[in-house]
């Protein structure tokens, strides 16, 4: 039998997300009848990049699953400069049922599962956040009860996020628009896949350089950082983004039952304003939450029948 790796949500079918949301209910309601399914089982975290969702998120749930988790961070790993991913993955393989990545260059995550015997899960990557849009279309659809129509706008940057938001969204049949600067769209590739898979489930993908348009009417409201992990802040780019701050004017635009939804870390005062993401209609932290009940739903999915070596 194959081993499924995480590595993207275009590696996780519309069936497979429904069974996915199914189970996180269950976890998160505490009806799961087996106490520690996971029990003996470690999820090894290698990690290029410091965090703080993310790794407490594995580590609890790992935890509350009756497994344990194996921290490795940027100074123990050093991927392709102290060893290969090869080497790697293939010894990891050995000592634990799992591993959770969280890396610059997606390509990093790419090699590990390529080489690796047991499953992975992609944490995050330059390219792709998977286990976040899995919590935020989690997150959307207890709260409005289906993303049939639904209509989402992401604004900010063209980035891991907005990618992987692009693909559930596709895949889940909802209407999402994607606002950017110009100079900072998501990449044309992961645009056609996701309009192939939104036109295939009912969905619509619409870009735009004009903040306004995508927020009018819209159910959700998205945002997040506008310079990511690593990268260079520089005063032109943040004047780009400047229109496409969640403020009180262009949150008046959404539809009054709209949400607003922030992935964190937030830059308070850049992206989103104080009076927006404390506003009664802010999700932050139920996403926040929903990223612990998720990421256990993918760990039962991907391990309970992993073994190591």
């Amino acid at each position: 039998m194959a081993i499924h790796h995480v590595l993207a949500l275009t590696d996780v079918s519309r069936p497979e997300i429904d069974a996915l949301f199914e189970l996180t209910s269950l976890l998160k309601q505490r009806k799961v009848k087996v106490s520690a399914p996971l029990a003996g089982k470690t999820l090894g975290l290698m990690f290029q990049k410091p965090s703080v969702r993310t790794r407490l998120s594995f580590e609890v749930g790992m935890y509350q699953l009756g497994g344990q988790c194996a921290y490795l961070g940027p100074e123990d790993i050093q991927q392709g400069h102290r060893e290969s991913a090869k080497d790697l993955a293939r010894v990891l393989s050995r000592y634990v049922n799992g591993i959770a990545a969280r890396t610059f260059a997606h390509q990093d995550v790419v090699e590990l599962a390529r080489w690796s015997t047991v499953p992975v899960i992609n944490g995050l990557s330059d390219t792709h956040h998977p286990c976040q849009a899995l919590a935020d279309l989690y997150t959307i659809l207890g709260h409005f009860g289906s993303l049939k129509s639904l209509k989402i706008a992401y604004l900010g940057d063209g980035n891991n996020v907005c990618h992987s938001l692009m693909h559930g969204c596709a895949l889940l049949g909802a209407h999402l628009t994607v606002a950017t600067p110009k100079p900072f769209p998501p990449q044309p590739g992961i645009v056609e896949e996701a309009r192939r898979a939104a036109a295939r489930a009912g969905g619509a993908l619409t870009l735009t350089h004009d903040p306004n348009a995508a927020a009018s009417g819209a159910a959700v409201l998205y945002t997040d950082v506008w310079v990511s992990m690593g990268q260079a802040r520089t005063p032109a780019q943040l004047k780009a983004f400047a229109p496409f701050q969640l403020n009180r004017a262009l949150v008046a635009r959404a539809d009054k039952r709209h949400i607003v939804m922030h992935c964190l870390p937030a830059h308070r005062g850049e992206e989103i304003t104080d009076e927006v993401m404390d506003s009664p209609h802010s999700m932050v932290y139920d996403q926040a939450e929903n990223r612990l009940h998720v990421q256990k739903a993918i760990l039962l999915w991907l391990l309970r029948g992993a073994k190591s070596r």
